[in-house]
C-alpha cells in the first residue's frame, strides 16, 4: 500500500497519471464466413489494407543516384552516336571531295597531255618555219651584210667595197653579186642611198623582186605544184644522186594525196637497189599504188606503165621517179631524155611538170647543176633540199636570178610538212629577220 501511495505520487509530480493498461481484444479464429469470403471482398479488404511502409532516405538516394546514372549514360550515348555520324558524314564528305579533286586533277592532267600531243602534232603538221630554216644562212653572209647596216654610217665607197667582198664570197653566184652591187652603186649616184639602213631597204627589195622572177605568175607566193586539168597530170622527178629527190617524190605524194589527189608512183630509178624500197615505204605510208620494175630493168618502160595504169585507172597525179644522174655526164643525160620521150608516148602533153631537186648544201655548183638539167630537160620547177643544213641558202638567189626558174618547195626538215610551198615574201622576210 505504501508503495503505490509513493508512486502515484511521483506520477503526480511529473503531472500525469499512468495509462491502465489496455485490454488487448481476444483473437478470433478464422471461422467459416472468411475463409470462404469472395473475390470481390477480398479485393476490397486489400484495397482498404494500409500503405506499405516508407522506404528509407538511403534507399531513396541510391535510386535518385541509379537514374541519373542511367540518365547520363543514355546522353553519353547519345552524344556518342551524334559523334560517330558526323565523323562518318565528314569522312565521307571528305572521300568525295578528294574523289571530285582526283578527278579534276585527273581530267586536267588529261586535258593537258592532249593539248600537249595536239601541239606536238601540230608543230609535226606544221614542221619547222622557214625563219628557223634558214638560221644558218642568217648566221652566214646574212650576218656580214648586217655588219653593215648599223651604226647609222653613211654609205661611201668603203661600203660599198665591203658589201662587193661579201656578195662576191656569198654562195649567190657572181651574175648576182654582180647585179646588186651595180644597183646599189646606181642608187648612190642618185643619191638616193643616205645611210646603210637605206642600203639593207634596197637590197631586200632588189631581193624580193629576183625570187619572184620580176611578178611572173610561176614565181607566185606558195604556188607549190598545181595539178593542172590533164589527167594523169605527170610529174617527172630528176636530180643529181644523193639530193634527196626520192624522198621528195614521197613527201610531194603525201601532199597531193592530203589535198584529195588520187596519186600513183613510178618507181623509175632501177638503178639503186634501195630507191624501189624506198618509194614501197612512202606509197604505204600515203596509200598511193606504185609501178616498180626490176632491179637494173629499164627505167624509162617503167615509167612508160606507170603513165598507162595512171591513164587506165583515171588517177589524178602520176609521179615519176628517175635515177639520179651527175649532170657533167652527157650519156647519163641523154638516157633522162630518153625517159622524158617515153613518158610522153603514155599521154599526150606528158610530162606536164619536170621538176629538178637541188641539194642547197652544194652551193654554187647546184646553180651548174640546175643550168644543165634545164638544158637537157626544159626544167619547169625547182625543189631546193636540205636549206636548214646549210649556210648557203643564198644559192635561191642565184638560181631564181640566173635560171629564171620558180622555185616550187624548199626543203628545212624530215617530216612531210617540212618540205614547204616556197615563198618569195616569206623567204625574204626570213632571210632578213
Amino acid at each position: 500500500m505504501a508503495l503505490l501511495v509513493a508512486g502515484g505520487v511521483r506520477l503526480a509530480r511529473r503531472g500525469r497519471a499512468p495509462a491502465p493498461p489496455a485490454a488487448r481484444p481476444a483473437a478470433e479464429p478464422p471461422g467459416p464466413a472468411t475463409a470462404a469470403a469472395p473475390p470481390e471482398r477480398r479485393a476490397e479488404r486489400r484495397a482498404k489494407a494500409p500503405p506499405p511502409p516508407p522506404v528509407a532516405e538511403a534507399d531513396r538516394e541510391a535510386e535518385e543516384a541509379r537514374r541519373k546514372e542511367a540518365y547520363r549514360q543514355k546522353k553519353e550515348a547519345e552524344r556518342e552516336e551524334r559523334e560517330r555520324r558526323r565523323l562518318e558524314r565528314e569522312d565521307e564528305e571528305r572521300r568525295a571531295r578528294e574523289a571530285a579533286e582526283r578527278a579534276a586533277r585527273e581530267e586536267a592532267e588529261a586535258r593537258a597531255r592532249a593539248e600537249a600531243e595536239e601541239r606536238r602534232k601540230a608543230a609535226a603538221e606544221g614542221g619547222k618555219t622557214l625563219a628557223a630554216g634558214l638560221e644558218r644562212t642568217r648566221g652566214g653572209f646574212m650576218a656580214r651584210l648586217s655588219g653593215l647596216f648599223g651604226g647609222g654610217r653613211p654609205v661611201d665607197e668603203s661600203v660599198l667595197a665591203e658589201l662587193e667582198e661579201v656578195l662576191f664570197t656569198a654562195d649567190i653566184g657572181v651574175r648576182t653579186a654582180t647585179r646588186l652591187l651595180e644597183s646599189a652603186r646606181e642608187k648612190v649616184r642618185r643619191r638616193e642611198l643616205s645611210d646603210a639602213a637605206r642600203l639593207r631597204s634596197v637590197l631586200r627589195e632588189d631581193i624580193a623582186r629576183i625570187l619572184s622572177l620580176e611578178g611572173a605568175p610561176a614565181g607566185a607566193d606558195g604556188a607549190g605544184v598545181s595539178p593542172g586539168v590533164a589527167r594523169p597530170w605527170v610529174i617527172m622527178v630528176v636530180g643529181v644522186n644523193g639530193s634527196g629527190k626520192t624522198t621528195t617524190v614521197g613527201k610531194l605524194a603525201a601532199k597531193l594525196g592530203a589535198a584529195g589527189h588520187r596519186v600513183l608512183l613510178g618507181a623509175g630509178d632501177t638503178f639503186r637497189a634501195a630507191a624501189g624500197e624506198q618509194l614501197e615505204v612512202w606509197a604505204g605510208r600515203v596509200g598511193a599504188p606504185i609501178v616498180r620494175g626490176k632491179d637494173g630493168s629499164d627505167p624509162a618502160s617503167v615509167c612508160f606503165e606507170a603513165v598507162q595504169r595512171g591513164v587506165a585507172e583515171k588517177v589524178d597525179v602520176v609521179i615519176c621517179d628517175t635515177a639520179g644522174r651527175l649532170h657533167t655526164k652527157t650519156p647519163l643525160m641523154e638516157e633522162l631524155k630518153k625517159v622524158k620521150r617515153v613518158i610522153a608516148k603514155a599521154a599526150p602533153g606528158a610530162p606536164h611538170e619536170v621538176l629538178l631537186v637541188l641539194d642547197a648544201t652544194n652551193g654554187q655548183n647546184a646553180i651548174a647543176q640546175a643550168r644543165q638539167f634545164h638544158e637537157a630537160l626544159g626544167v619547169t620547177g625547182l625543189v631546193l633540199t636540205k636549206l636548214d643544213g646549210t649556210a648557203k641558202g643564198g644559192v635561191v638567189i642565184g638560181i631564181c636570178d640566173e635560171l629564171r626558174l620558180p622555185v616550187r618547195y624548199v626543203g628545212v626538215g624530215e617530216t612531210v610538212a617540212d618540205l614547204r610551198p616556197f615563198s618569195p615574201a616569206e623567204f625574204v622576210e626570213a632571210l632578213f629577220a
